[in-house]
């Protein structure tokens, strides 16, 4: 049986991913799968950058509002509903386009899951138990668990960003629940799944212009109702302790609400966190094989080579 096709359009955030999902979905009668970590949640709209509404009703898009924000969203639930989306795409007689700046979601989409075991609750309240006793007595609970990981597993401490404790924290789980090291899961992987014939495309500015996006995107979210949005938030019962929460844009303007500084300096934060966002993605990317790379000026050329990869 011949594999179903996909297209994969990626890049940092504020790139222009949505869009051109957009245009390429309308021209080749396609619909798109969001490969967005934080769309998958009800309710944060504004500061997800969705789709609007009559966008959606427009282009018929998949794994955007299918979580509550309290809800645990793993890459497997991610990679399982995706799955399935781009199988009854392909059923409808539709092309499918995957558009996302979330490199871990395209990856376990298209290369396969690790062989590991799932979260262990009680494992992760004792994480957290750590992470509140090291700032209690001020220590650094992220430079802790960092550590911990480079003594038990080097390698993945070298491949995870000191800062991204979600990632610290799945490595260490995985090493206490099977006293092995993640880093051994991965090479024994191999991650050599292809399950879909794809075309990877990748959308690149210059750090200036990115930036300029970025800005101008910040901006107008905070026009658009962000604060407000984050307050309905916790009228509709969401704890500003969820990890959904803590995604760009949220987690600083919760520090506004929470008097912990100025709304200026909240959306200056918001800027300053995303333009290092943007710095991890292009490095998640620039990893990844067989990507296609354009600038803004050579985005003309795209279709083209869609038209030629869809036939």
């Amino acid at each position: 049986m011949d594999k179903i096709q996909a297209v994969i359009i990626a890049g940092p955030t504020a790139s222009g991913k949505s869009q051109l999902a957009m245009e390429l979905a309308e021209r080749f009668n396609g619909e798109i799968v969001s490969a967005d970590s934080m769309q998958v949640y009800r309710s944060m709209d504004i500061g997800t950058a969705k789709p609007t509404k009559r966008q959606r009703a427009k282009f018929p898009h998949h794994l955007i509002d299918v979580a509550n924000p309290d809800e645990e969203f793993t890459a497997a639930r991610y990679k399982d509903e995706a799955s399935k989306a781009i199988h009854k795409i392909h059923e409808r007689g539709k092309n499918i386009f995957i558009a996302g700046g979330t490199g871990l979601y395209i990856k376990v989409l298209t290369k396969g899951l690790l062989k590991c075991p799932g979260s262990d609750m009680k494992l992760r309240k004792e994480f957290v138990a750590l992470a509140n006793y090291h700032g209690e007595v001020g220590g650094d609970a992220k430079k802790y668990f960092h550590d911990t990981l480079k003594e038990v597993d080097p390698e993945s401490a070298s491949q995870i960003h000191p800062n991204n404790i979600v990632r610290i924290m799945r490595a260490l789980e995985v090493y206490y629940l099977t006293n092995k090291p993640m880093s051994l899961f991965q090479r024994e992987h191999g991650f050599s799944e292809e399950p879909y014939k794809m075309l990877k495309i990748g959308l690149r500015l210059d750090r200036d212009a990115l930036y300029k996006r970025i800005e101008d995107r910040v901006d107008r979210m905070i026009a658009d109702g962000l604060v407000e949005e984050v307050k309905r938030l916790a009228v509709l019962g969401y704890s500003y302790e969820l990890k959904s929460m803590q995604g760009l844009g949220y987690k600083e303007i919760i520090g506004y609400i929470q008097n912990k500084y100025s709304l200026e300096d909240a959306i200056q934060e918001i800027k300053k966190n995303t333009r290092r966002y943007a710095k991890r993605q292009i490095t998640w990317f620039r990893k990844e094989t067989n990507i296609k790379w354009f600038s803004d000026e050579e985005k003309d050329k795209i279709p083209y080579l869609v038209k030629g990869f869809l036939g």
